[in-house]
């Protein structure tokens, strides 16, 4: 994409984008501090945890299997499974990405989650050249996050929350929401469908997290000869 600005015009309309959307945040992020004061994590760890991984359902990953004492390479190679689909947003945000220089893509990086992906593809698509847009949201999302870990943490411990409680449906249906801006028409069902059956197979022959890796490499190299072809 040619002429990529960034600007705190685009920076200030990512933000205004980000606080309704972080209302889709809240169940999430509440589970992450339940969950992490359940597993005996002080309220300084779970903020820690959260300000450095930012990662919703990596550390609901991690924070499943976190066990006493703490099964340190588990843990770790659960994030890592959750986390590969990363490495597939970073050419889709080649656009903007590879313009920016310095703190500005390295900071943006470090804070880039599946939302502000998603919107970002989609103004990446309509040919919006600003990619600050994409920093602004990320910034607000990251803020947002630790706060309501921080909330979820004190709820913890004030309330205990059975498994099954609608509040712990908040991480699926953050997900599902994201499908919503990046569907682009019935090219894109194919896909989606070859990484829905696939991530539905491996769960049930393959125990752990690999379905999320399948899933995600499936739907991705059926969308790639697609475009080649």
């Amino acid at each position: 994409m040619k002429d990529v600005i960034f600007t705190w015009t685009g920076f200030w309309r990512g933000v205004r984008t980000a606080v309704p959307l972080s209302l889709g945040m809240v169940p999430f992020g509440l589970v992450v501090g339940v969950m992490a004061q359940a597993k005996g994590l002080s309220l300084f760890e779970a903020l820690l945890m959260s300000g450095t991984v930012f990662a919703g359902a990596s550390q609901i990953f991690a924070l499943e299997v976190w066990t006493h004492p703490v099964p340190i390479f588990g843990a770790a190679l659960a994030v890592f499974i959750v986390n590969l689909r990363m490495a597939l947003m970073g050419p889709a945000l080649g656009p903007w990405l590879d313009n920016m220089r310095g703190l500005r893509v390295w900071g943006t990086l470090a804070l880039v989650t599946d939302h502000a992906f998603a919107l970002s593809v989609t103004e990446i698509r309509k040919g919006y050249r600003d990619a600050a847009y994409l920093t602004g949201i990320s910034v607000v999302l990251w803020f947002i996050w630790v706060a309501l870990t921080g909330v979820g943490h004190v709820m913890g411990g004030v309330a205990q929350f059975p498994p099954g409680h609608p509040l712990f449906f908040g991480a699926p249906a953050a997900f599902i929401t994201l499908l919503v801006p990046m569907w682009r028409g019935r090219t894109d069902a194919m896909p989606w469908l070859v990484a829905a059956l696939v991530a539905i197979g491996t769960s049930q022959v393959i125990s752990g997290n690999w379905y999320v890796v399948t899933g995600a490499i499936s739907g991705a190299l059926v969308g790639a000869l697609r475009v080649r072809n």
